[in-house]
């Protein structure tokens, strides 16, 4: 059994989302494992309790959320010397003609950062209708047409995240580390998702 962290910064609570179901698939496979937002690390963090580390980061006006660019600045040495994986959330990576555009923002970060993640997840984000005012729905609908749909409308909450993607990226993960770190998982092979 190993430790580990989920590390995530959220803007509007997707990646928040997205980190919980990384932390309980992990868990199903028999490993210990927290998800904790960057903004609220206790006094007593420290990452040389855990055994790999997962973080995660959503893009928005097409920038990572400061807290885990410093995050990751601040710890680089440490997190080189254990397994590690990155996941990012945003909007062009649910539109196919803009997913060279979400990979060119993980290049920038990990180029700012100097960090090489042993795996790099993307997974389309969500957008919030129910929480924006007028002027921030309206601006948000100009962004996101392409992807509205009849079916997605953007009257209501609209989530774009393929979970299966998401347990997909996490089984892969898991796999790694275990590899890795010589454990092997706790649960039988097909409660892995």
């Amino acid at each position: 059994m190993s430790s580990f962290l989920v590390l995530y910064g959220t803007g509007e609570g997707q990646t928040a989302k997205i980190a919980e179901r990384i932390t309980a698939t992990i868990s199903k496979r028999g490993h210990e494992a927290s998800a904790i937002d960057v903004r609220d690390r206790p006094d007593s963090f420290t990452l040389e309790v855990y055994d790999a580390v997962v973080v995660g980061a959503s893009i928005h006006v097409g920038k990572h959320q400061k807290e885990v660019h410093d995050f990751i600045t601040d710890n680089r040495d440490i997190l080189s010397e254990m397994p590690t994986a990155f996941f990012q959330v945003s909007l062009s990576s649910a539109n196919e003609e803009k997913r060279e555009e979400a990979a060119g923002y993980v290049e920038s970060f990990l180029t700012e950062t100097g960090w090489h993640p042993d795996r790099i997840g993307q997974f389309g984000g969500a957008l919030r209708f129910s929480e924006y005012g007028f002027l921030k729905r309206l601006m948000m609908k100009r962004i996101a047409k392409d992807l509205l749909t009849e079916e997605r409308a953007p009257n209501g909450d609209v989530e774009f995240t393929d979970w299966d993607a998401v347990d997909a990226f996490t089984a892969d993960v898991s796999a790694f580390v275990e590899g890795r770190l010589g454990v092997a998982p706790d649960t039988p092979e097909d409660s892995r998702y």
